[in-house]
């Protein structure tokens, strides 16, 4: 080993490894520091660029994650109610069972409809297959079994109810085959279900069509009207009453739909049944109609109606002691389970575009003149107010002249010395041209208190009856002329009044109404047609009590002398075609005119037994000409009907 003594402590040698490095490491720091020196500047604008960078992504990070957060706020607490109904509609569906609609009775019990079980194809629209090649499958399927054209069953799918699980019937009252055949479908595509239903038979659509009118018609639900419906707990599928009774009792014959509560797998089948919520029958409900005499009363009207060529007439029968609706027919009428069993749309067009309108329902709707029948509410106001006693009279000798106008009598030279009871029995108009707008020196009623009077008697205004769209009928007066046809009101406008002409209307059923007044002594009741309402087992459950709308306004002196006069019609007078009954029968013919070319409406309204009135009949027939030649046969065929098979008199 070399000595290192004696030798200079700052000397190194060139050959020495340390100082090798050292100087090595020394070249290196003044590399780096000429090349700091030198590019110093570049780096800074690099670095620089680069923190802009950083900032803008970092700032779009920041807006990316703010929108997730936004969006993942909105999904949870705005929509996440959705969203979890939807999650669990994958695995719980629940089912509607359909409540029993209720059964509808005549007065004996005697059924009026029934309830038959069909069969219905329903999609739910959410388990649909997702690829169009198996939808368009599924499609041609249900073409094969129905013969609806493959288009028009994916028609009814839309963006609307795509997600929908409220089930959409495609095809209803499958037969037995195509129920199989449906059935086996399901087995391939799980949006697929048949449901059975109850659809409703009218049992009197082909023996009795007038029914058509009181009973009306199921249909489905409007889709204006949807979500009412469903507010009120009803389903997309459910049928309801769109006419008649169907729609006025809808609420008490619906009943109340049950549920279930099924757990699903991800195709849509049933695995178990969670909950089960048994549905409530509707209610059964008992009319006041008399089944046998409602066809007693068509049958005859629609012999007369052949009698005179013509198409069109009603027939109303009231129980004058409670307003109960006894009859109420409307020629002519159609076949309401065409509309049951869901109405083609080339029925439907010949209905409505059928000249007699079938639909329409003459005995609560129809609005005519009243003719001759408007005469004992003319003679029993003139009583009540003092214009005529019963000993008053007038000579008829053919008509009046006022002025340049003539207003005749029907009878040729006229009537003679005529009182109230005469005026009635024969339907003397001068007698009640007299009383009703004066003559000469003496005062009639005039127009305000024939008004006042008509309304007591229950004109000019609904009765309240318990059928849809009952019309109120008209009774003019003095500023509606002036201010609806700018006319004044002449002295030949209340005479045209007091004989049931000119711009009176009146509907069947309120001359019916005000006749039963007359037959009561003096009560004019509200008509009514449901008479009690049922349970299951037909125990009554509830009733309807009678209701009075007016008495008391006519005294009970001054109606007898009206009765008289009506009695004295059928003895004697324009009604004597209904003499010789088994039951005595008072009565009120009519004849209205309403236009100069067609032939005037006839009218008959009567009671019996005239001493105990069980019944009031009232007949029109439209354009049938003279109320005793046309519409008093009918009247007499029902009073027939009455005295053999329930009187009891």
């Amino acid at each position: 080993m070399r000595s290192n003594i004696g030798r200079d402590p700052f000397a190194i040698t060139a050959s020495d490894n340390s100082f090798g490095r050292l100087s090595r490491r020394a070249q290196d720091l003044d590399f780096f520091a000429e090349r700091r020196n030198e590019s110093g500047p570049v780096l800074g604008r690099d670095q620089g660029a680069y923190q802009k960078k950083i900032i803008i992504w970092s700032v779009v990070i920041l807006l990316g994650l703010g929108l997730l957060c936004g969006r993942a706020v909105y999904l949870q607490i705005f929509r996440g109610a959705h969203y979890r109904a939807v999650a669990e509609g994958n695995r719980i569906r629940i089912n509607d069972i359909k409540a029993t609609r209720g059964i509808i009775y005549d007065r004996n019990l005697r059924p009026l409809v029934a309830n038959i079980p069909t069969f219905s194809l329903r999609i739910i629209p959410v388990d649909l297959p997702k690829l169009e090649s198996e939808r368009s499958a599924l499609f041609e399927e249900i073409t094969k079994i129905t013969g609806q054209p493959a288009g028009e069953v994916a028609a009814k799918f839309t963006e609307k109810n795509a997600y929908s699980y409220q089930p959409l019937v495609v095809a209803e009252n499958l037969n037995p085959d195509q129920a199989i055949l449906a059935r086996i479908l399901n087995g391939r595509f799980s949006c697929i279900s048949l449901q059975s239903v109850d659809s409703r038979l009218y049992l009197t659509g082909t023996s009795t069509p007038s029914f058509s009118h009181l009973l009306g018609y199921e249909g489905k639900i409007e889709e204006t009207k949807l979500q009412q419906y469903l507010d009120l707990g009803y389903s997309y599928d459910d049928y309801i009453g769109k006419a008649g009774l169907e729609l006025s009792f809808e609420k008490e014959l619906k009943g109340v739909n049950g549920r279930e509560q099924v757990e699903v797998d991800a195709t849509g089948q049933a695995k178990e049944l969670l909950a089960f919520q048994k549905p409530v029958s509707g209610r059964n409900l008992a009319l006041t109609i008399d089944a046998g005499l409602q066809q007693a009363a068509e049958n005859s009207l629609a012999k007369a109606l052949r009698g005179v060529n013509k198409k069109k007439g009603a027939v109303i029968v009231l129980d004058p002691n409670s307003g109960a609706v006894l009859t109420l027919v409307s020629l002519p009428a159609y076949d309401n389970n065409l509309f049951s069993h869901g109405i083609s749309q080339a029925d439907f067009s010949d209905l409505i575009n059928n000249p007699s309108q079938p639909l329409f329902s003459r005995a609560v709707s129809g609005e005519y003149p009243s003719g001759s029948t408007f005469k004992l509410v003319v003679g029993a106001a003139a009583l009540q107010e003092g214009v005529i006693t019963e000993n008053t009279s007038f000579n008829s000798v053919g008509g009046i002249h006022v002025d340049r106008w003539f207003f005749p009598d029907w009878k040729a030279g006229g009537h003679g010395r005529t009182n109230i009871i005469k005026a009635l029995a024969e339907s003397v108009n001068t007698f009640f041209y007299i009383v009703g707008g004066g003559y000469e020196d003496f005062t009639g009623l005039g127009v305000e208190r024939i008004k006042k009077y008509g309304e007591r008697f229950g004109l000019n205004r609904p009765l309240g009856i318990d059928l849809p769209q009952e019309n109120s009928g008209f009774m003019p007066s003095i500023e509606w002329k002036e201010n609806t046809k700018n006319e004044m009101w002449y002295i030949g406008d209340t005479y045209h009044l007091a004989i049931g002409q000119g711009d009176l209307l009146v509907t069947p059923l309120q001359v019916a109404a005000y006749t039963a007044v007359i037959a009561n002594g003096g009560k004019l009741y509200r008509p009514f047609l449901a008479k009690n309402f049922l349970d299951a087992d037909n125990e009554i459950i509830g009733e309807t009590k009678p209701q009075i709308i007016s008495q008391d306004f006519i005294d009970l002196k001054n109606i007898k002398i009206i009765q008289r006069g009506l009695r004295q019609a059928v003895l004697t007078g324009s009604a004597k075609g209904l003499n010789g009954l088994p039951l005595s029968v008072a009565a009120k013919t009519g004849t209205a005119q309403w236009s100069a070319k067609l032939l005037p409406h006839a009218w008959i309204t009567a009671y019996a037994p005239d001493e105990n009135p069980e019944i009031v009949v009232t007949v029109l027939v439209e354009e049938g000409g003279e109320g005793s030649a046309v519409a008093l046969p009918v009247a007499r065929d029902v009073v027939n009907w009455w005295a053999a098979n329930r009187s009891t008199k």
